[in-house]
């Protein structure tokens, strides 16, 4: 078995799609996976499966649609890889930039070459927008998140699948648990 980190998109948020992370930790030991550990509610898992990502992403996906009645896309990757986004983080080491405006973003698919640049000229003032070490890095600025018209959809479009982001504070979360497993 190897370890995996999948990332579950828009669930928790508001007051549909909800989904437990008690439940998904369950599912996971019912569809077989071994290990299974969350992150905050919002969807982020650590576990252990046979397979490759994407093994591991249909099981998911198909597992949350019969549990909890919609359609959740789920972002797979090894384990052994999530330190390269840690490393590639383009806006690290500046004190000035607060880890929650810093979100990775990971695509099902490879990102297309062009999505920084797609995504830069719709950026707003004191957004910054990176690809970096196989994913989208967006720099949100004061304005924040929910101050940005870099809107999910326009995101996943710029980058030709769906994708999902984390804020760098999760993403070194991530890193701390990965390394626990060992």
């Amino acid at each position: 078995m190897r370890t995996f980190v999948a990332l579950m998109r828009g669930i928790n948020v508001g007051s549909a799609r909800k989904l437990p992370m008690a439940d998904l930790r369950a599912l996971c030991l019912a569809l077989g996976m071994e290990r299974p550990q969350t992150y905050i509610q919002s969807g982020n898992l650590i576990v252990d499966a046979e397979g490759g990502a994407d093994d591991v992403r249909s099981l998911l996906e198909k597992g949350l649609t019969a549990q909890a009645g919609f359609a959740v896309d789920v972002i797979v990757r090894e384990a052994a890889g999530w330190e390269r986004y840690v490393a590639a983080d383009p806006f690290a080491g500046n004190a000035e930039v607060p880890a929650k405006m810093v979100h990775l973003y990971l695509s099902r698919d490879a990102v297309d070459p062009g999505a920084a640049d797609i995504l830069a000229r719709r950026a707003q003032s004191g957004e910054r927008v990176r690809l970096a070490g196989g994913a989208l890095w967006i720099d949100y600025g004061a304005a924040g998140v929910h101050g940005s018209k870099l809107s999910p959809s326009l995101i996943d479009k710029a980058c030709g699948s769906p994708t999902t982001g984390r804020n760098r504070n999760t993403v070194l979360k991530i890193r701390e648990m990965i390394a626990a497993r060992s």
